[in-house]
């Protein structure tokens, strides 16, 4: 199943900000996940397992790096919790890097909310905008993460253009001491 997304990545410190005002716009409340992320070699793209008691998901996308409101379109499987894919992909492509948060997910109507506590990397907060339906648009959804942003208000030095795993990486390579 493929669908078209908005995306936009920020720090945020005041998290109970962001549940005060997802609480008084009626936001869904779907819970808490511990989600662990692998990501996989992958020649074009992004290719992840996301493994959590909430979503559990094989997912692929190909996603510009850069700051503010990011498109992108998402294939998801959804396997079996005790499916060999895992196996599989790590002895057929390799692991990239690990991904672990605690991530607090929420909906309003095709918007997601996400609150992250990502391990190694601190706290975000993560506004999807979902076109499941290929009846809404990419204009409506960059639309929808805008008014987010300022309802939130989200500064634009706050924004990320990298995802998790970029972010690990350089981690990673900086603890190597390796400059990229």
């Amino acid at each position: 199943m493929s669908h078209q997304n908005i995306e936009i990545k920020s720090r945020f410190k005041q998290i109970d900000i962001i549940r005060k005002i997802l609480k008084e716009r009626n936001a869904i409340f779907k819970g808490i996940d511990h989600q662990v992320d692998t990501y996989f070699n992958c020649p074009n793209g992004r290719l992840k397992l996301r493994e959590g008691n909430i979503e559990h998901n094989l997912i692929y996308y190909n996603r510009e790096d850069k700051v503010g409101p990011k498109e992108s379109i998402i294939t998801i499987y959804y396997p079996t919790s005790n499916s060999t894919l895992k196996e599989i992909l790590t002895n057929s492509l390799g692991i990239l890097v690990v991904v672990k948060k605690k991530r607090e997910i929420y909906f309003i109507d095709n918007i997601k909310f996400h609150i992250d506590a990502v391990d190694r990397l601190g706290s975000f907060i993560e506004i999807e905008a979902i076109d499941t339906t290929g009846t809404i648009g990419r204009d409506k959804l960059l639309s929808q993460c805008e008014e987010y942003l300022k309802i939130f208000e989200i500064h634009p030095k706050d924004l990320i253009s990298f995802s998790y795993s970029d972010m690990i990486l350089d981690l990673e390579w900086e603890n190597l001491g390796i400059v990229k």
